[in-house]
């Protein structure tokens, strides 16, 4: 067994179900985050809705993130403890945050147990979440959900522990900021769910950011490749890896509100496969206009390397070493050569920019040549989504002469099937998305 946790003892009889399954009953895994089960009263209002969905007939499966922000407390507290180092040890870090999701689950399950459901709490290990060994960002290797799987057969609502596992050597291990999506799409693949639903504190994917556009429109339903794209340009919620690995195992996801219960968004591989009625969709859920979302991302910084050799092998040799430090490289822009000269723009996580520069200053530049010129941390990035562009020419035109018209300068583009992206000051960001939302007709009537 790949730890004692997995082992132990959990052979007592169930309590019986008081709504047992029936062959119609769907299975869905629920997944609810730190905002949603911040309070003793967030807790029983999310157990009165899973008694609801069993009385309805539906078997449910939860996962739970730590309540509000536990997480940051317990990452502050071990900050002011390891004075001396800027990184702690891995797998005492590990084991310190995912404290905050056991305490969780123990709790949403004595709420579960107020309104009369039976309910048994699992730690990430006990479910079945086998891991790497990579520590604070740890990916999912196999789910060997046997307890969980036990538990529902049983009548018993299992809860349990977002964002954990444990690895090959048997230790605890974190899968990272937004991990308890991960665990939910993992554990719903893994139990063949009908469907997996993400709650969250706000009822949907929006088509901007609504703190920041009031008319940005709620889409009642998105493909996977257009919330990819949202999720790698800033949309922060869900979590960019629990998408992918929906996409990549053909998981139906439904975002949701925890607060209103609303219907959210669902999230498919083709509007033309939805059917209005069948799925509660509005009619105009089918229209795919050409551009669906405006998003933006202030998380990042340019970095330069200035009259570099323009010759074979060298981009190779940067970025290679860049990789293998562990910095996730965004966008790259190489200039035209200029008397066998160019200049490299990149840009990676403002987290990431001290270890940038540390890889480059320990011998990189040396070895391939060119400067570096001083870093720009105050960058935005605004990007256009939709799967429409792809037979719609004219979308780059537009939104170029929309950003000159507010008179907001370019300083590198990107762009893939569905999504352009381009970065300019921060400062102009929020004026950027306000100014595209519009220009696409994105507004709300």
């Amino acid at each position: 067994m790949p730890s004692n946790e997995q082992s132990g003892s959990g052979n007592q009889a169930a309590p019986q179900s008081d709504s047992p399954s029936t062959p119609q009953a769907k299975l869905i895994v629920q997944k609810f985050g730190g905002t949603s089960v911040a309070t003793s009263e967030r807790m029983r209002a999310v157990a009165e809705h899973v008694a609801l969905c069993r009385r309805r007939g539906d078997r449910v499966a939860m996962v739970v993130s730590a309540m509000g922000k536990e997480t940051d407390d317990l990452l502050h507290m071990a900050d002011q403890i390891s004075v001396s180092t800027s990184r702690p040890d891995g797998r005492e870090m590990d084991m310190l945050i995912t404290a905050g999701e056991r305490k969780a689950i123990a709790l949403m399950c004595l709420a579960l147990h107020e309104v009369g459901v039976p309910a048994h709490s699992f730690t990430g290990s006990q479910a079945g979440f086998l891991t790497d060994a990579n520590h604070r960002d740890a990916k999912i290797l196999e789910v060997k959900p046997f307890r969980i799987t036990e538990a529902i057969a049983e009548g018993v609502v299992p809860v349990i522990a977002g964002s954990q596992g444990v690895s090959p050597d048997k230790n605890v291990t974190f899968l990272g900021r937004g991990g308890s999506d991960t665990t939910a799409v993992a554990l719903a693949k893994a139990l063949n769910a009908d469907s997996c639903e993400l709650y969250t504190d706000v009822s949907g994917v929006f088509s901007a950011d609504p703190r920041l556009v009031p008319r940005a429109k709620k889409m009642a339903a998105i493909t996977f490749d257009e919330l990819l794209e949202m999720t790698a340009t800033g949309c922060p919620k869900p979590a960019m890896r629990s998408v992918e690995v929906a996409h990549n195992h053909r998981v139906p996801l439904h975002i949701r509100s925890a607060f209103t219960w609303e219907s959210g968004t669902l999230v498919v591989e083709d509007l033309a496969d939805l059917n209005p009625e069948q799925d509660n969709l509005p009619e105009t859920a089918m229209e795919q206009p050409i551009i669906r979302a405006v998003t933006h991302d202030l998380s990042e910084a340019k970095l330069t390397i200035a009259a570099v050799p323009d010759k074979p092998g060298v981009s190779a040799q940067l970025f290679r070493a860049l990789a293998e430090a562990g910095v996730n490289v965004d966008m790259i822009v190489q200039n035209v050569s200029d008397a066998g000269l160019t200049d490299i723009s990149f840009t990676v996580p403002s987290s990431d920019v001290a270890r940038t520069e540390q890889v480059l200053s320990d011998g990189v530049l040396d070895a391939i040549g060119g400067r570096l010129l001083p870093t720009e941390q105050a960058i935005g990035r605004v990007s256009v989504i939709g799967a429409g562009m792809k037979s719609n020419p004219g979308v780059a035109a537009k939104m170029f002469e929309t950003l000159a018209a507010e008179g907001i300068n370019i300083e590198m583009i990107s762009t893939s099937a569905i999504r352009i992206s381009c970065v300019i000051e921060a400062d102009r960001a929020e004026q950027a998305v306000q100014t595209l939302h519009t220009a696409f007709g994105l507004d709300a009537a």
